[in-house]
């Protein structure tokens, strides 16, 4: 694994010296869902016109194997670049887009964790194998993107939006188990999303709903929920949560945060230096119509805006105001593709079955 590794570190290496194409050639710095199970041709026309750098797919899109891959190759087509990202939130346990019966199921991140708190190393090979049968699953539709680890550390009383999805309250035990989850989802081809920087484990309230406001002092946020983030700040791409840390910044979340932005998740408190989406502009977390939203992450200093309804009004909107990505987003963009790699070989029946023997004894 250690040698696979140092080959993703040369790769990247020479992708950061190449030289983004010219602006008006860059991909609009946003990701668009779209409506169904198939691309219909308002959709095809507008991001054709639009150009957005990706698509992510959520579960009204997941129908079938054959139709996931349709829907893939046609949403690539729509804007002529074969290499369009496609994401996908596909962490395991409750957060699935695809499910049984055509695709396997997986174990919730905090499966992982119990098993860590009786045998840390089984624990660590057993998220590998995860992320990597995770990659498998994605690659043989053509989603190249999935939107996890998530990395955050759960506190009493948060509210369980989060929950099982993390893999515990340790935040060292966090990082470990989500570097192995990422490092297998990449051996697989796939590209990891670490999730939610910088961080949403202590969130009484869910930001699918409501704006979530964090009281925590900074010393306690600078121990805790920006350590996993702190320790990961070398993978390629995160996801920016839509949380007030006040903190840091009592007026804004971390999304639409100029400070937290560059105070925490590109300063010193995190450093991380990859690829940054803002959380979903759907979210009720957010205030105002869905330019004013898209206008404030792209202020704040994220590199690319998601929206995810499908309604295409709204995206017709957010494409107004979004530009085309900046250069330092082409650059860390590069970085990542670069890190994806080519899939290795593996026995996947193989690893499902070493997999569940080493679930086996927290099973029981």
């Amino acid at each position: 694994m250690w040698g696979v590794w140092l080959s993703v570190r040369e790769s990247v290496a020479r992708a950061s010296a190449v030289k983004p194409t010219a602006s008006a050639n860059r991909p609009r710095a946003v990701v668009f869902g779209c409506a169904g199970t198939v691309l219909t041709a308002d959709e095809a026309a507008f991001f054709a016109e639009s150009d957005p750098l990706g698509f992510i797919l959520f579960r009204r899109n997941c129908e079938t194997p054959d139709q996931v891959a349709t829907l893939v190759r046609d949403l690539r087509a729509s804007v002529g670049r074969p290499d369009a990202p496609v994401l996908i939130d596909q962490e395991g346990g409750r957060v699935a887009r695809m499910r049984p019966p055509h695709w396997p199921a997986h174990p919730p991140m905090g499966v992982f964790g119990a098993l860590a708190r009786q045998d840390r190393a089984a624990a660590r090979e057993a998220a590998w194998i995860n992320g990597r049968l995770l990659a498998h699953m994605l690659t043989e539709v053509g989603v190249t993107v999935d939107c996890a680890p998530v990395c955050d550390v759960p506190v009493d009383g948060a509210h369980d939006i989060i929950g099982d999805r993390a893999f515990g309250r340790d935040p060292d035990l966090v990082a470990d188990l989500a570097r192995a989850t990422a490092e297998g989802l990449m051996a697989g081809g796939v590209l990891p999303v670490i999730k939610h920087i910088p961080g949403h484990g202590r969130a009484l309230a869910d930001s699918h709903a409501e704006l979530p406001v964090v009281d925590a002092p900074r010393e306690a946020l600078e121990a805790t929920d920006f350590a996993p983030f702190r320790a990961l700040a070398d993978l390629p791409l995160a996801m920016v949560a839509h949380v007030v840390l006040k903190a840091i910044d009592p007026t804004a979340p971390a999304s639409t945060s100029a400070i937290v932005m560059r105070e925490v998740v590109r300063g010193p408190a995190i450093g991380f230096d990859g690829l940054l989406f803002a959380d979903d502009l759907s979210m009720n977390a957010l205030a105002g119509d869905v330019r004013t939203r898209a206008k404030a992450v792209v202020a704040a200093g994220n590199d690319i805006v998601l929206h995810c309804n499908g309604v295409l009004d709204e995206m017709r909107a957010v494409a107004e105001v979004v530009p085309p990505m900046s250069y330092a987003a082409a650059q860390r963009w590069a970085r990542a593709q670069a890190m994806r790699g080519t899939p290795k070989p593996a026995d996947i029946g193989a690893l499902k079955e070493r997999m569940d023997d080493l679930l086996r004894p927290i099973k029981a």
